[in-house]
């Protein structure tokens, strides 16, 4: 059961093409954000779509092959856990940001 813990699944479209970093230690890193889609009806019977965006990290292997291979637009599936990081602001504000840090990568369109 304890591979069932934060694990996250998701099918959608790259919302901008992806920004890679190479960092000084040798390790890539690619970032990326996601749109999924969900349909459904209201009350008046009207079909509705609702889209939520999802942050997303890569690294190393997987961060290479998203440089490759995906561009925005694309449909993707891919299989993470999120996570959720603080920083503060300009203002000295805390910030959170949640991520879905991805394990596995799936191209499902084409490129």
């Amino acid at each position: 059961m304890n591979t069932l813990r934060n694990k996250v699944q998701l099918i959608g479209n790259l919302g901008n093409a992806p920004e890679i970093l190479n960092l000084e230690s040798g390790k890539k890193l690619a970032k990326f954000s996601m749109a999924t889609n969900e349909t459904y009806k209201n009350a008046q019977g009207e079909k509705q779509t609702e889209t939520q965006w999802h942050n997303c990290v890569a690294w190393n292997k997987t961060a290479e092959l998203i440089e490759k291979y995906v561009e925005k637009g694309q449909e993707i599936a891919i299989e993470g856990k999120l996570t959720t990081r603080n920083y503060d602001d300009k203002d000295g504000n805390k910030r959170y940001i949640t991520e879905v840090i991805v394990n596995e990568l799936l191209l499902l369109g084409s490129k």
